[in-house]
């Protein structure tokens, strides 16, 4: 079985669109920029959590500070993912105690990603409130967990994969919807 590319659902013009207004969300929600911080998930996470802080700079003028969190120790199937996790660094350059914390991810799927984010937080401090935003949201959730900011809901099949591709990962920014298929 490989994956295969099904469909492209958003190009870099709608991934741009839907971080400015995750932006705007963010900052009514808030009431400002105030206490705000933004922590992206490794990986893709990241670069769109910097990418939305630029955006909340742009508008309000102000810096907000970015954080980059490895939720590899925390996942609950590590052993099932690999022999050798290789845990890469977080680095939170803030304190999160009363910080109002927009934690970002690219792909909303079951919850479990999220979930492993959540615990490594905690374990990091206690902010005033945690905010999730994702690029997509596909569905499948197997724990009750909601993003607070979506750029795009995207009904899927178990079989399909939503891969994002951002530019300073893979190149290209783009939104992948891929199938498996039998290898011929």
């Amino acid at each position: 079985m490989r994956l295969q590319e099904k469909a492209r659902i958003m190009d870099s013009d709608a991934i741009r669109r839907a971080l400015n207004r995750i932006a705007h969300e963010i900052l009514e929600k808030n009431r400002g920029t105030s206490e705000l911080a933004v922590v992206g998930v490794r990986n893709r996470g990241v670069p769109l959590a910097r990418r939305l802080a630029e955006r909340l700079q742009q508008i309000e003028g102000v810096a907000v500070p970015v954080g980059v969190l490895d939720i590899t120790l925390y996942r609950d199937d590590l052993t099932t993912r690999s022999d050798q996790p290789v845990v890469e660094r977080t680095q939170i350059p803030f304190a999160l105690r009363d910080r109002r914390i927009v934690l970002v991810d690219d792909v909303l799927f079951t919850g479990r990603t999220v979930r492993a984010a959540l615990d490594a937080l905690i374990d990091l401090g206690r902010p005033q409130t945690i905010q999730l935003a994702v690029l997509v949201d596909r569905g499948h959730r197997e724990l009750p967990i909601r993003a607070d900011y979506v750029g795009k809901n995207v009904p899927t099949s178990r079989r399909e994969n939503v891969s994002v591709r951002l530019h300073e990962v893979d190149g290209e920014d783009a939104v992948v919807i891929e199938e498996m298929v039998e290898q011929e």
